[in-house]
């Protein structure tokens, strides 16, 4: 299936591919959310530690995609053509597998999963996917030499206001001993890394599969071996192998099959085809979505500077989607 000369998805049209693309991102990224924080609250049960959770997630993916890539450098190696790095399970250079890996792959779900320990979803629906086109559209203009229009700068102004609103708030609280501010800071964190990825992607016109490939061989040979060490020398605190097996079969299944390979491969696959700062901003559904699914599902309150958040970062993702559009 992997060494077919002819692509799987050849038979559809790039615009096709693209919206598909688009929404399967989407339904993930909301769902990753709202999984997410409540796999890492206690008070809602959740027994795994971030880091236990981040475990799953690269060991999951790594079932499907560390195969994958070592038939591709197999393949290219009897070609005569390719790179590889990482004793043959990145298809791509190690340069290049070093520094996607480190921003799309380790970072991104460490930073994730402890800020869900701290905020509420409704934060990182504002944080995250909101404050994403922000910090792709500053990297995209150092990196890639990208023009930052008037209408698209009124946009990203939007969004600066629609995190003030929710981080602000936050951080006055942080002088009576709150900490949701942690979770807020490391939110932001967690969409500059994905950011950086998404501009790397664009700048190497990395191939989906690979890009995602790339990823998870780099964060399966940096932390997965050392973290299991750690462990059973209780070197860390963790519950991996003290948690109930359902419990780590299912962040298994959902982080490292649904969150790295599938959203990993559609959302490289929007970038090639709608570039980086438009992809992201494709992704103007989520903060909605997700706040009012942590609203629904979670019971999480929407007091008015969240609600006013989501509202002005939505309106600054679609304004700039419409700017670039025009242009």
């Amino acid at each position: 299936m992997f060494s077919s000369s002819r692509h799987p998805l050849s038979g559809f049209s790039p615009r096709s591919v693209g919206f598909a693309a688009a929404v399967v991102t989407v339904l993930i990224w909301t769902s990753f959310i709202l999984v997410a924080r409540v796999s890492n609250d206690p008070a809602r049960g959740g027994s795994l530690t971030p880091f236990d959770i981040a475990f799953c997630r690269i060991v999951g993916a790594s079932l499907l995609l560390l195969p994958w890539g070592w038939v591709l450098v197999r393949r290219d190696r009897a070609q005569g053509a390719g790179q590889s790095a990482l004793f043959g399970l990145s298809p791509l250079s190690l340069r290049v597998t070093a520094t996607v890996g480190l921003f799309g792959g380790l970072l991104y779900a460490l930073l994730a999963y402890s800020g869900f320990v701290f905020a509420p979803a409704v934060h990182a629906s504002v944080l995250m996917p909101g404050s994403l086109p922000l910090w792709t559209a500053i990297l995209a203009v150092l990196v890639l030499h990208d023009r930052i229009t008037l209408a698209r700068a009124l946009g990203l102004g939007l969004i600066v206001l629609g995190d003030l609103m929710v981080g602000g708030a936050s951080l006055l609280h942080a002088f009576d001993g709150g900490e949701v501010w942690k979770g807020d800071l490391l939110f932001m964190s967690t969409a500059m890394c994905w950011a950086t990825y998404s501009v790397l992607a664009r700048r190497h016109a990395l191939d989906a599969v690979r890009a995602t490939i790339a990823v998870t061989a780099l964060a399966f040979v940096c932390f997965v071996p050392l973290y299991a060490v750690l462990l059973l020398g209780h070197g860390v605190t963790g519950h991996l192998f003290t948690a109930p097996l359902r419990e780590v079969a299912f962040q298994v299944l959902f982080q490292g099959w649904g969150s790295v390979v599938i959203s990993g491969i559609t959302f490289t696959k929007m970038i090639q085809h709608f570039g980086p700062v438009r992809s992201t901003m494709i992704t103007a559904l989520v903060p909605g979505l997700s706040a009012l699914g942590a609203v629904v599902f979670l019971g999480e309150p929407l007091f008015w500077n969240l609600a006013a958040g989501l509202l002005l970062v939505t309106a600054g993702i679609l304004f700039g989607v419409r700017a670039v559009v025009r242009r």
